[in-house]
């Protein structure tokens, strides 16, 4: 079975099939699913997804692009509807100096918060970065020095150097569909050289359709191909690649139960 460890489940792009899009999952061999917050006031949305199916697990926190509007200065909310069963993880939170959504140091001030919920409730943080690998990497390592907390790099796209940082402080690297574009060969150069028990896949669902399916709305499902590339670009058989990656999940999320046909 593959994991998908992030898609958004709960976005409009899925409310009219969302049983079907479970489903087709479900048939790709998609055993798990973790539907990630982006809005503390959209977390009702998360949750509900997530008590609807039993593969499918959720996490709390504020996307950096939200960060100026709903951005947290501190770690109780977090801490706190990650009571939830269904919450596995805190985030995604993190730095995005792209698009510059919101301003850079409230996005700073709100990741620095996700990062003390993750290391207070023993969760996972997923992270966020895009075009801020220093400052990511910075804050990261400053915060690993006020006590450990695990993490994950999602949808990664950064630059050789911020994937390192993150395998220095034992960060697990999670690819997306990015990896199939016929313009990623950097990006799969850094991918050969994680380790393989450091290896996630995910899709970022509606987002980033992967070959063959590119220009379509993504879905879990569609995670098998960028599998299917990974294995290849790690020398690896597909089903030793599922394995590995199924495996790191839930090592690093271990609050999501491994499905019993998986065990």
């Amino acid at each position: 079975m593959l994991v998908d460890s992030h898609c958004h489940l709960d976005f409009k792009d899925f409310e009219d099939e969302l049983d079907d899009v479970v489903a087709r999952a479900g048939e790709a061999g998609i055993g798990t699913m973790v539907s990630i917050s982006t809005h503390l006031s959209r977390f009702d949305d998360v949750k509900a997804v997530a008590e609807r199916f039993g593969n499918v697990w959720c996490t709390v926190g504020v996307h950096p692009h939200q960060a100026g509007e709903e951005g947290v200065n501190n770690p109780d909310r977090l801490i706190e509807l990650a009571e939830h069963p269904r919450v596995v993880g805190i985030g995604e939170s993190g730095l995005d100096y792209f698009y510059d959504r919101s301003p850079r140091d409230r996005q700073q001030v709100s990741f620095r918060a996700h990062i003390a919920a993750a290391r207070e409730t023993g969760l996972p943080l997923i992270v966020h970065s895009r075009d801020a690998d220093d400052d990511t990497a910075a804050i990261m390592r400053e915060e690993m020095e006020q006590g450990t907390y695990t993490a994950v790099m999602h949808c990664f796209s950064s630059g050789r150097g911020l994937a390192e940082a993150a395998l220095e402080m034992g960060m697990y690297i999670s690819f997306s569909g990015i990896i199939t574009f016929k313009n990623a060969e950097e990006l799969r150069e850094i991918a050969r050289d994680v380790p393989k028990d450091r290896l996630l896949v995910e899709t970022d669902s509606p987002f980033l359709a992967p070959i063959p399916n590119r220009g379509k709305r993504n879905e879990p499902a569609f995670v098998v191909h960028t599998a299917e590339v990974l294995a290849s670009v790690k020398a690896m058989d597909l089903d030793a690649l599922e394995t590995a990656t199924t495996d790191n999940f839930f090592r690093l999320f271990s609050r999501a139960q491994r499905p019993a046909s998986a065990s």
